[in-house]
């Protein structure tokens, strides 16, 4: 995944940002980056691997060093960015969120034209770069930021950083947010809405779909109106949205406590567990919203330990990130030993860190351990986000699942089947995930309940993950 975050001010803005920006740090873990623009010294940037280290660690410096009254920054889980570049539009640094599949075409098309561009590690092309190339193509700005949300097949929102301002623009059909906050000084553009707050900002307004706005200190200007089509992740409201967050207007945490009263009113009278408790963090809510509804009483029997142990320490070999995950959880066996628990988490995506988990929980010698994910099983790898980039359709618990028990890869119809909750397909496929997974029960959310717990029209939500839809 990853955040970014904008700001211009007629003061130096380097405060603003620098925060800012950390308040994006649980969207990514391995790249961040600050730009900024000073009207005599003129553009800085500074790239750090926050990989071993926390955002604020590796920024100190350039916090005290850096100065500017424009600038951006991001945190990212592959991209390091921003980056700056100098074409005919002049210098500018640019920052983007989004995926881009087809890549492999708009690199061919634009090398045709004597262009060239830095392989990263693994032989990959930067995104960032390539955006920045395909709004290179055109003749201005602006004509340069549509013909990239044009052609990308994904989806891509930016933030760049000139002379003149700091320009914003949201994918075209909204898939991520961006958010405008105002302060008397000035003005900031944030993934996350809640990131500008505790600077002295107040919402000034949510970016459509597809608009392009520049800030600079003086104001806001719209150059391309939003769309009236939407496709924004769901998944924000589910488990990569900070609690604290907004999206639509629509709150995180509340759409969490929804999503954990559907699910107790769907386990009414079927399950008589001693405790209901979240995996940590992102289950917590989910769970509060349960134990509310359901009357089963709340608790903790473990502890995530993160003094030492933030998300950013997490290596990107599997193996490694599923030893890191169980050492994080620190058991607390009073509320283990003899216990019923029921158990939720935002999601099952690969199943083995919370087979792990719940095995961890059996040999701290709970009696049962019931789960319930927050959202239905997922059916397909993320094609318009980067936060599921390595994860493959296969890679997926329901879908290996799906082709042990048709005798081979099934096809879109037979999925279709598997995707209704009230088909004999359904059942026999959370079954074997039970039995694969040591769980004492599992039921998942229902599609049409997690919907319902966010109250957005959801035509204009993203289930592509779910149910294939795009």
């Amino acid at each position: 995944m990853g955040g970014f975050f904008g700001a211009v001010s007629k003061e130096d803005c380097v405060f603003d940002l620098f925060f800012g920006v950390d308040y994006h740090s649980h969207l990514g873990t391995r790249r961040a980056g600050l730009a900024v623009y000073d009207e005599k010294d003129g553009f800085d940037k500074a790239i750090h691997n926050i990989e071993n280290a926390p955002f604020r660690t590796k920024f100190t410096k350039e916090s005290n060093d850096m100065h500017g009254n424009m600038g951006i920054g991001c945190i990212s889980d592959f991209e390091a960015q921003p980056i700056l570049i100098r074409s005919h539009h002049g210098t500018f640094a640019i920052a983007t969120v989004g995926k881009i599949n087809n890549s492999d075409e708009i690199v061919e098309k634009i090398i045709s034209k004597n262009a060239h561009f830095f392989e990263m590690h693994g032989g990959d092309i930067n995104q960032t770069e390539l955006v920045a190339s395909i709004i290179n193509q055109k003749e201005n700005l602006i004509d340069g930021i549509r013909y990239a949300q044009e052609i990308i097949d994904g989806s891509m929102s930016m933030l760049i950083l000139t002379p003149k301002g700091v320009y914003a623009a949201r994918d075209k059909l909204g898939r991520t947010p961006i958010v405008i906050g105002k302060k008397d000084s000035g003005y900031c553009a944030s993934f996350e809405s809640f990131a500008y707050f505790n600077l002295g900002y107040s919402t000034y307004k949510t970016l459509g779909p597809g608009e392009v706005v520049v800030m600079t200190p003086d104001g806001v200007k719209t150059l391309v109106n939003g769309g009236d089509k939407m496709k924004i992740c769901t998944f924000l409201w589910i488990y990569y949205g900070y609690p604290s967050s907004t999206y639509e207007g629509i709150s995180v945490e509340k759409v969490r406590y929804n999503c954990g009263k559907a699910l107790a009113r769907r386990d009414a009278g079927t399950v008589s567990p001693d405790i209901v408790a979240g995996v940590p963090d992102s289950g917590v809510a989910h769970a509060i919203g349960y134990a509310g509804e359901s009357g089963v009483p709340y608790s903790r029997p473990f502890i995530k330990y993160t003094p030492t142990w933030p998300r950013s320490f997490m290596p990107t070999h599997q193996s490694k990130r599923e030893l890191i995950a169980r050492m994080k959880l620190i058991p607390i066996k009073d509320l283990i030993k003899g216990n019923s628990l029921l158990m939720i988490d935002d999601s099952i995506v690969r199943g083995t860190q919370l087979r792990d988990t719940t095995e961890y929980l059996f040999t701290n010698g709970a009696r049962e351990v019931h789960v319930r994910p927050a959202c239905p099983p997922i059916m397909y790898g993320c094609k318009y986000l980067n936060f599921s980039r390595s994860t493959g359709d296969m890679e997926l618990i329901a879908r290996r699942v799906i082709n042990k028990l048709e005798g081979g890869n099934a096809s879109e119809e037979v999925l279709e089947e598997y995707k209704n909750p009230d088909s004999e397909k359904y059942a026999a496929m959370i079954e074997e995930i039970r039995r694969q997974q040591n769980f004492t029960s599992l039921r998942y959310n229902r599609l049409d309940d997690m919907l319902g717990a966010i109250d957005l029209d959801s035509d204009k939500l993203c289930t592509y993950c779910w149910d294939g839809k795009e």
